[in-house]
């Protein structure tokens, strides 16, 4: 890997500055709860006092404070609660990258509390542009949706909620489709009607109605009932 390739992650601990080199996406999606592989995401077996001038950190100070001379354990902690020393354009990618995220999280679960439809994530970005929200690179999405949504409820109609749907499946594609039908939501009730029909009640965040009436066509060929019992 190339100096251009890796960037230093910086963690500082009781006013002592520790760091190591990182690939600087493979660092951030490690820090943002992805399975990547620690062996993947650091460049090299060191911990450093300053990377740039090479000065490496004794064990004597990593036990001290870390408890530890586990180079995995420290770079963990070092990626999880320090800081990726990004290039302007390295910085600008992953917040474009998580600013995608949080609008395809924010689309799941939001709806228009008038007409009680889901908002589409293309609505939900230009009432981002509008109210001027800033994403937080370092922050999770879940520590960010709550201002978010606050922000962009001043701009549009807009509410977080949970719908409960009803689906009944035919006979002949009950068995087959109960196992991915299930992994849609959260199972509330299911049953096996007299005639081999399979009602099932999922609850789910309300923006991916649509995403699951799809699926249960695409799985039983249109055939299946679907019905919203409530949107909470």
């Amino acid at each position: 890997m190339s100096k251009k390739e890796y960037v230093v992650a910086r963690l500082v601990v009781k006013g002592k500055r520790f760091e190591i080199l990182v690939d600087p996406y493979k660092a951030y999606r490690f820090r943002e709860g992805e399975k990547v592989s620690l062996d993947e995401v650091v460049v090299g077996d060191y911990v450093y006092k300053d990377a740039k001038k090479g000065l490496k950190a004794s064990p004597s100070e990593l036990l001290e404070v870390f408890g530890t001379e586990d180079i995995h354990k420290i770079a963990t902690e070092i990626i999880k609660n320090g800081e990726l020393q990004l290039t302007t354009e390295q910085r600008r990618e992953l917040l474009e990258m998580k600013r995608r995220q949080i609008i395809y999280t924010i689309a799941k679960s939001a709806i228009d509390p008038k007409t009680k439809t889901p908002i589409p994530p293309a609505r939900i970005e230009k009432a981002m542009e509008e109210a001027r929200v800033s994403v937080d690179l370092y922050k999770s999405i879940e520590e960010q949706i709550p201002e978010i949504v606050k922000a962009i409820s001043k701009v549009i109609p807009i509410r977080i909620a949970k719908a409960l749907i009803e689906i009944i499946v035919p006979p002949e594609y009950a068995a087959k489709a109960s196992g991915q039908l299930m992994k849609l939501g959260e199972v509330k009730k299911s049953m096996w009607l007299a005639n081999g029909a399979l009602l099932l009640e999922l609850e789910l965040p309300a923006g991916m109605q649509s995403e699951l009436i799809n699926k249960v066509n695409e799985l039983t060929k249109g055939t299946a009932t679907v019905k919203v019992l409530s949107i909470v």
